[in-house]
């Protein structure tokens, strides 16, 4: 919930659409329904299911992440099914695409400029090397939050 008790259309999508998919697949209405709290925010955030057929659910991820996935397939493939009570997905497939989550993510925020303290304190640092990666830190911990 966002402020003034509205929600994000994202948040809406899951509730709305679940009793169309309900008659035509529940399975994999459940699974597009539930995916975070299925597989984790970690793996949420990695991938993003696309369709339940047959047996094999067709996950949109990087590369890199189809990869992890596939050698971690038969763990997430036990998760989904216990979470569904049933022996629904028997394998994964992968396509390659960022998942919707991702694409979304927001921006970094550009990081502002360092409190005086910190800025006089780094200039005593001995090191160019050091004082920049230290500087860089202390940008982080000091940015915006989004």
């Amino acid at each position: 919930m966002s402020r003034g008790g509205t929600q994000e259309l994202g948040a809406l999508i899951p509730r709305a659409t679940r009793p169309a998919f309900r008659k035509r697949s529940p399975d994999a209405a459940q699974i597009l329904a539930d995916w975070p709290q299925v597989v984790g925010p970690e793996i949420a955030r990695m991938a993003e299911p696309v369709r339940l057929s047959a047996g094999t659910l067709t996950l949109a991820c990087s590369g890199p992440a189809a990869m992890e996935l596939g050698m971690g397939a038969p763990a997430l493939m036990q998760r989904i099914n216990s979470h569904l009570g049933r022996l629904v997905v028997r394998k994964l497939a992968f396509i390659q695409r960022l998942p919707r989550a991702v694409e979304a993510r927001p921006k970094r925020p550009t990081p502002g400029p360092l409190p005086p303290r910190v800025e006089k304190s780094l200039e005593s640092v001995p090191g160019e090397e050091l004082r920049l990666a230290l500087e860089r830190l202390a940008k982080g911990v000091f940015a915006p939050k989004p």
